[in-house]
Formats: C-alpha cells, sequence, structure tokens
C-alpha cells in the first residue's frame, strides 16, 4: 500500500529496505559539473551579502589561501575583528571553523595564528586526496558520461594544450584543475565531492607556491587525453590505473618542487 502511495503520489517506488529507488535516467544521467567543484578556487564572490559569521568565516579564508595572510601570522581576535570591519562574535565563530579545517591555530587570549604546513603534512593530504579522485574517477567511467560531457571535457584539453604550448603555467594550472574538478563530478557522487574539496583546500597553499616551478607539462597533457578516454570508453579498470599513475608522478613532482622550493 505504501508503494501504491507513493506511485500516486508521483513519486518513485520503495524498495524492500525503504529507500527510494531513482528513475532510470536518474541513475544514468550524472549531476550537472560545477565551475567550483572539487577543486574550487577561493573566491570572495557573493560574500557580501552572506550573514556576519560565514562572511568572517570566507573573508578569512580566502586570504589565508591565497597567501594574503602568509604561514606565521598571528593577529589578536581584536585585530582580525577590525581587519573585516566586523564584531568579535562572528570573527569568533569563524576562527573555530578554520581551526578545525587545520587553517590556523587558535589560543584563548592569544588570538590565532596561521598555520603552516610541514612536507609530511602535505604528503600525507597527497595521499588521501589522489586515492579518492582515482576512486571518482572509476566511478566516472563505471556510470558513463554523456556525450555533451566528454566533449565539454576534450575542449578543456584542448586549451590546456595551447596553455602548454604558450608557456602559461598560471592558465595551464586552472584549466587542469577544472578538468580534475569536472571529472569528479561526474562521479556522481556528492560526498566523495565534497570530501574531496576539503582536501583541495588544505593542499591549495602548497599548489599555488609551486605553479612557476614546475617543468613542461605536456606529459601530463597526454595522461589527461589517455584517462578521459578510458572514462569514456566506460573502461574502469584502465581509467583507475592510468589516473593512479597520473597522480602518484604528479604527487612526487609537487613534494620535489616544495622541498626545493618555496612551501
Amino acid at each position: 500500500m505504501r508503494q501504491d502511495r507513493d506511485n500516486a503520489a508521483g513519486g518513485e517506488p520503495l524498495d524492500a529496505a525503504g529507500v527510494r529507488a531513482p528513475a532510470d535516467n536518474a541513475r544514468r544521467r550524472p549531476t550537472p559539473p560545477s565551475v567550483t567543484g572539487a577543486r574550487g578556487r577561493p573566491s570572495l564572490e557573493g560574500v557580501a551579502d552572506m550573514p556576519a559569521r560565514e562572511r568572517a568565516y570566507h573573508e578569512l579564508k580566502f586570504r589565508i589561501m591565497e597567501g594574503r595572510l602568509p604561514p606565521g601570522t598571528t593577529l589578536l581576535e581584536a585585530e582580525v575583528a577590525n581587519l573585516l570591519g566586523l564584531s568579535r562574535t562572528p570573527v569568533r565563530e569563524a576562527l573555530i571553523k578554520l581551526e578545525e579545517e587545520g587553517l590556523v591555530d587558535v589560543r584563548p587570549r592569544h588570538g590565532i595564528s596561521v598555520r603552516a604546513q610541514s612536507i609530511d603534512d602535505l604528503s600525507d593530504i597527497y595521499d588521501v586526496f589522489s586515492t579518492l579522485e582515482v576512486k571518482a574517477v572509476e566511478l566516472a567511467a563505471r556510470r558513463g558520461i554523456e556525450t555533451n560531457d566528454g566533449r565539454r571535457l576534450s575542449g578543456i584539453l584542448d586549451q590546456l594544450e595551447r596553455a602548454t604550448q604558450r608557456e602559461d603555467p598560471v592558465r595551464w594550472s586552472h584549466l587542469d584543475d577544472q578538468f580534475h574538478s569536472e571529472l569528479v563530478t561526474l562521479s556522481g557522487n556528492n560526498r566523495l565531492c565534497a570530501t574531496l574539496r576539503q582536501y583541495w583546500d588544505q593542499q591549495y597553499r602548497a599548489r599555488m607556491a609551486i605553479v612557476h616551478l614546475r617543468p613542461s607539462t605536456a606529459q601530463s597533457d597526454r595522461e589527461h587525453r589517455a584517462i578521459l578516454q578510458a572514462v569514456v570508453e566506460r573502461d574502469i579498470r584502465r581509467a583507475a590505473h592510468l589516473h593512479q599513475q597520473h597522480r602518484d608522478r604528479a604527487d612526487r613532482l609537487a613534494l620535489e618542487l616544495l622541498r626545493r622550493g618555496p612551501a
């Protein structure tokens, strides 16, 4: 009778465990990719219209991730409030959230310090991030992607290759993030994407520190093409294998550059 009521109401039927089953086209069609996604870059868009607590959080996070408040910066809570033009209560709540995300250390009555990252910290972050991203690509290959999605991703790779030819590492880095972010979103697993976003935020400062130190990105371009082809062909094992190789090499390179250059 319950199933009949659901159908009569226009909803989908429930299975034996009481879980609503999606329609066939809902199971097959991935969620449209976000322009921010799992590798979203810091932005102040819309911050001015947010409640004070959210505004404080987003403004402080933006300043930290973009290096405007570099590692080691120490400020009193009152100084942070004056910097943002806000009262101390929303600032205090924002700082607690940023501490939970590993971006600052909060010391009662002594203010905050922007947390630095060690090579060991970043290595641990890469281990988790890369493992999850490989899983997301595997899921995207398992589900299959729409023709339009494949064309859009191929178009991003066209732009990546042109950035490589122009030796434009900043443009290449932005497009690389867009490609990976959209491919991950096509996994259809929102929880996985949200977790990846958290780990992406934790490595963002290091990535920006070495963006101009990268050698030629031509090999990455070739790897991207092979990964996308495997996903389009729904070759799950090959897509996961190629992406794992890609992430392993990228992580080794990043850690090597960080050891040699600014961290």
